[in-house]
């Protein structure tokens, strides 16, 4: 189960991801974070996020590349979207 929880903090949108997340949510993720991010900055708090699958490392990864924030990203989490990124 995946649960998304949205603050403001003054110019920046944080979209904090708490739970499983696979490739069924990517497509709510994304247009989430499409429709907040337009003029604001954006960052994803994934402190509570749990378990991803590969796709959603990559999709994380495009995420930072289009200058969206990951933080509290877990370790294993962050080692994985370096190791896919290089791998390119």
């Amino acid at each position: 189960m995946l649960r998304i929880r949205r603050t403001v903090k003054g110019d920046e949108t944080v979209l904090k991801v708490s739970g499983r997340m696979d490739f069924q949510n990517l497509a709510e993720l994304g247009a989430l974070v499409a429709l907040e991010a337009k003029g604001r900055r954006m960052s994803l708090d994934l402190e509570d996020l749990t378990l991803v699958t590969r796709e959603v490392v990559g999709f994380l990864d495009r995420l930072e590349s289009d200058s969206v924030k990951l933080v509290n990203c877990r370790r294993y989490i962050r080692e994985w979207i370096l190791r896919e990124r290089n791998a390119k």
